[in-house]
């Protein structure tokens, strides 16, 4: 019995410090960085075994259907508001979680790739900024 009961407080304590973890996690998700999460990303494919997998090929498409996924979340909807006013929070929620999906096939994909999205980006921002300039408020 007494041991049953040393089970049970251990898988209790064991819950509750995976919750705190997540809390702590949870809290921090909005200040994550693309480093950050390609890091986990590599920690996670690694502790799965699953580096064998992820050619660049098999994440393009596996982020191709992602997006397939998140596109069936706006399917027959018409024109959505900025916002998503019209939408449950159930469904705002697996929104979030097809972005998700999306951002780190991406992330894993610009890694296994060797390219620094960041930087990418940032390079792309200011390219796309000479090639459309912002209209003169010279008029105003």
């Amino acid at each position: 019995m007494e041991e049953m009961e040393c089970g049970i407080e251990k898988k209790a304590a064991a819950m509750a410090a995976a919750e705190e973890v997540g809390r702590k996690e949870e809290a921090a998700a909005g200040d994550v960085g693309l480093k950050e999460l390609s890091r986990k990303l590599n920690d996670f494919a690694k502790a799965r075994d699953w580096e064998q997998y992820h050619s660049p090929r098999n994440l393009l498409l596996a982020m191709i259907a992602e997006v397939g996924e998140l596109s069936e979340l706006f399917m027959w909807k018409g024109e959505v508001r900025k916002g998503l006013a019209d939408w449950d929070e159930a469904e705002k929620e697996h929104l979030g979680e097809e972005l998700a999906d999306v951002l780190l096939y991406l992330v894993r994909l610009s890694d296994i790739c060797g390219v620094d999205l960041g930087d990418a980006a940032t390079r792309k921002i200011v390219k796309n900024a000479a090639k459309y300039p912002a209209p003169s408020k010279e008029g105003a």
